[in-house]
């Protein structure tokens, strides 16, 4: 199915998140922080022999480098720009501002395992088109 890159400090939650995803037959992978993640990402730094997932699952809240962050440099990179993100957060407050800055999907935790694979499916089906 698709390769999917997790991205939050609270390693319960990145168990359930890959439990739910490989559930559905998606392979995860993980980072715990921003830095971490722009680095899988082969972005900072720059590394194009970096495969890069079919979507993101981006925290807002972390150590080190925040999700607002991060996301920004996902898309302000050509090499990443165009792959999907969705957000998962504890702050119901985020929710506007993502919708502005064009997140795919966005999730409050704690989440329903059922409408997160519903919605990664969509969001994996509309990105293929």
């Amino acid at each position: 199915m698709a390769n999917i890159l997790v991205v939050d400090d609270e390693p319960p939650i990145v168990d359930l998140v890959r439990f739910v995803l490989q559930g559905a037959g998606h392979k995860v992978s993980e980072a715990y922080d921003g830095r971490e993640a722009l680095k899988a990402l082969g972005v900072e730094p720059v590394n194009d022999a970096v495969p890069l997932p079919d979507l993101i699952m981006l925290d807002i809240m972390m150590p080190v480098m925040d999700g607002l962050t991060v996301f920004r440099r996902i898309k302000d990179h050509p090499r990443t720009a165009s792959v999907p993100i969705v957000i998962l957060t504890a702050k119901s407050q985020t929710q506007s501002l993502f919708q502005e800055l064009s997140a795919e999907a966005f999730f409050q935790k704690p989440f329903n395992p059922g409408e997160l694979r519903t919605a990664v499916t969509k969001v994996l089906e509309s990105a293929r088109r």
